[in-house]
């Protein structure tokens, strides 16, 4: 692919994706002040300047277009950044710096979360207002944590269902929550950053203390 067909594929994927964004803050925009049977499809449409056909190219239903698309949670160059920091290492090898890079990877995202803030704060209305999509909203994180998986397995060379791979999307996916429910949480005065480094660091503590374990008795051992 030459330069300017890739140059004119990213501008593309850059306008679906500003597409799917208006839409989803439309949907959620709605939600929050109507509820979800107080506004139909064409009034999603109207606010996000799209025709009705462009809305379902997009998303099935208004459920859909309220929790987002999932390509649209890592911006391309701050993924393209963690992947290229596994280059070095051999392929089906953990990269040495993983954790490090886990690490930088959370905080270029946590930007991008402060950045957005309103657009959480929004959901978190539509959540209360609407709690049945909570459901459909752990679908779509269980979806989301399999393309992390994947990402993460092909920066290092493996297949997803690599346990360090495993274990990295459970860790960092647990850590981002709950640091989300605390920064949101009513009365909190502390920075995202600050309580996502807290809990990285709690993290990194606890599983750098030495630990020992039986190891289980073989079947002939047991007899």
């Amino acid at each position: 692919m030459t330069q300017s067909a890739t140059s004119e594929s990213g501008l593309r994927e850059r306008k679906r994706a500003a597409t799917r964004m208006a839409i989803t803050a439309a949907a959620r925009t709605l939600t929050a002040e109507r509820g979800l049977n107080g506004y139909t499809v064409e009034e999603v449409c109207e606010a996000a300047g799209i025709s009705r056909r462009t809305f379902f190219n997009y998303f099935p239903a208004k459920e859909d277009a309220i929790i987002g698309h999932v390509d649209d949670d890592v911006p391309e160059d701050i993924l393209a950044e963690f992947i290229a920091g596994g280059a070095s290492s051999p392929a089906g090898e953990i990269s040495p710096t993983l954790f490090q890079d886990l690490i930088r990877f959370s905080l270029r995202l946590s930007e991008q979360m402060v950045a957005s803030e309103e657009e959480t704060r929004l959901l978190i209305r539509v959540i209360r207002k609407e709690p049945q999509l909570i459901l459909r909203i752990i679908g779509a994180t269980e979806q989301r944590e399999k393309q992390f998986a994947k990402d993460l397995a092909r920066r290092e060379g493996v297949k997803p269902d690599h346990p360090v791979v495993q274990m990295a999307v459970v860790l960092l996916t647990n850590i981002a929550r709950k640091s989300s429910m605390t920064y949101f949480s009513d009365g909190n005065t502390r920075p995202y950053k600050d309580l996502l480094m807290e809990n990285i660091s709690a993290a990194s503590q606890l599983f750098s203390q030495p630990f020992e374990f039986e190891k289980p008795l073989s079947r002939e051992g047991s007899r």
